[in-house]
């Protein structure tokens, strides 16, 4: 990939998860050495420049002589690196890594050429700094975080390198990489940013993309197993209340039951008026995750192409600006709607995996097994799927609406992202364990269908039926089955089960 201002969800995700090689384009190099050109002329001037020669926060009126500027960056990046926590996993760590380095290249932070190749460099070596959870209010930036990323660049603290973690002084000096020493303004520009929430959310609407994708497979998966009905998906339904979402969720629906011959077989003489919410209002439901996560993928993109530093240079002009594009509001009041449309698909989720589990309400077997009472089924399945569905109500609580001042009171108003995000990760990991579960018991539920009336349910449910048996075997009776669950949840993590059921 060569960086310049063209940064996508799907070009971040083939770096961070698929350690494709990031070069600067030569566009972002002019851009970054006009800015450092200004920072230049006033390390060789005599104005006060707020994080260029003063101190910071609190200390901004507090001028630093010039032989001390060196040092000032360096002392900035050491005392800011004081993180608590566990470390954060890779992908979230390489995610940092370009982001920063996508910020830095759009040429208005008045770094070194040297600093952000030495940031791809540990993207493309798969070095990568330990950078703890815990530290971030989301606001002036993600301060701590961002500066234990920098700690690697400098020779200090410890990276995760072929598995083991290690001294990073070592480590670069082993892949002949030579650690920057900063100039003026250069750890400043290094840690005021949201690369931290930024990671964690783009990851997160990747992943809620390929959630969305499956939660409307399980949905369909269960109406086939429950004969429920198709007609509340139908275009002229829909239509007469047509939100985006709920309009793009229906017509994934009649894809995945397109040809079904379970839907005909019960049109006439079954009883039954109406299916439960959790069946007949799928579109609705998922169409608002739908669209909240069309919201969330706007503004990532604009973070994207985003400068989130402070104070920011205009080369044009010689000016230097101090703002507010570090604060990490923009997303931070994304992560928490998100973090609702994602758990909500949990939510629906789970009560699906209640109508084929409970007999009164299913017309199948109770939990799903043979030999009731010998054989527990299913039963503590919904168990999980509920404490999941749960914890995420918990996790849901908005982050964004609390704040805390820092800094003195300088920084009197602070976002929580870093928080939200976090929590954002949980629930996406949560839900997709409730849908392997909700998956496990509709393939289940068809078995028996199958054994009663031999009718193939829709195209996509049929071949994702299939797959989940290459998975996850039919539940004959009792069996340690927590492996096959977890199998099922990378499935569909991975894309790996909605491929199937499109037949790709």
């Amino acid at each position: 990939m060569i960086l310049d201002n063209n940064l996508t969800l799907d070009g971040f995700i083939s770096v961070v998860r698929g350690s494709e090689k990031v070069e600067l384009s030569d566009s972002a190099r002019a851009r970054i050495k006009q800015a450092r050109a200004v920072i230049e002329r006033i390390v060789d001037g005599e104005q006060a420049v707020y994080g260029v020669n003063t101190g910071f926060g609190k200390f901004e009126n507090v001028q630093v002589d010039r032989d001390q500027l060196a040092q000032l960056q360096h002392n900035l990046i050491v005392s800011h690196a004081i993180g608590l926590g566990d470390p954060m996993p890779t992908e979230v760590v390489r995610g940092m890594l370009l982001l920063r380095a996508q910020s830095l290249a759009l040429g208005h932070s008045g770094v070194r050429v040297e600093v952000v190749e030495l940031l791809l460099a540990l993207l493309n070596h798969r070095i990568h700094p330990i950078v703890p959870a815990q530290g971030s209010v989301g606001a002036s930036g993600d301060l701590a975080p961002l500066a234990h990323l920098t700690l690697a660049l400098i020779g200090l603290g410890e990276v995760e390198y072929g598995g083991q973690v290690r001294p990073s002084a070592e480590v670069l000096a082993e892949v002949g990489l030579t650690p920057v020493a900063l100039q003026a303004k250069e750890g400043l520009a290094l840690i005021n940013g949201t690369q931290f929430m930024g990671s964690l959310l783009a990851l997160a609407v990747a992943d809620a993309r390929t959630l969305l994708d499956t939660a409307n497979l399980a949905a369909a998966m269960t109406v086939e197993a429950k004969y429920g009905s198709h007609r509340p998906f139908q275009p002229d339904v829909v239509g007469l209340r047509p939100h985006p979402g709920a309009m793009a969720v229906a017509g994934e629906l009649r894809e995945y039951l397109r040809e079904s011959q379970i839907a005909p077989s019960h049109l006439v003489g079954d009883g039954r008026v109406q299916d439960a919410y959790s069946l007949r209002a799928v579109p609705q439901v998922h169409g608002a995750s739908w669209d909240t996560l069309a919201y969330a993928e706007r503004v990532l993109a604009t973070e994207f192409a985003s400068v989130t530093d402070n104070p920011l240079i205009f080369p044009e002009t010689g000016e230097v600006v101090s703002g507010g594009n570090f604060h990490g509001q923009p997303l931070a009041v994304t992560i928490d709607a998100l973090k609702v449309a994602v758990a909500e698909l949990g939510s629906i989720s789970e009560r699906r995996t209640e109508q084929l589990l409970n007999p009164s309400l299913s017309g199948l077997p109770a939990f799903l097994t043979p030999q009731g009472g010998l054989n527990s089924g299913f039963m503590i399945a919904q168990y999980t799927s509920a404490a999941l569905v749960s914890e995420n109500k918990v996790l849901c609580h908005p982050a964004s609406v609390d704040s805390i001042p820092t800094s003195a009171n300088q920084e009197d108003h602070v976002s929580m992202g870093a928080h939200g995000a976090r929590q954002l990760r949980d629930i996406v990991n949560n839900v997709a364990g409730v849908l392997a579960i909700e998956l496990a018991c509709a393939a289940q539920g068809l078995d028996f269908q199958w054994e009663r009336q031999e009718l193939t349910p829709g195209v996509g449910v049929d071949r994702a039926w299939k797959h989940i048996r290459t998975l996850m075997p039919t539940l004959e009776g009792d069996r340690y089955f927590r492996p096959e669950v977890l199998r099922l949840r990378d499935a569909v993590l991975s894309g790996e089960l909605v491929a199937a059921a499109r037949g790709e």
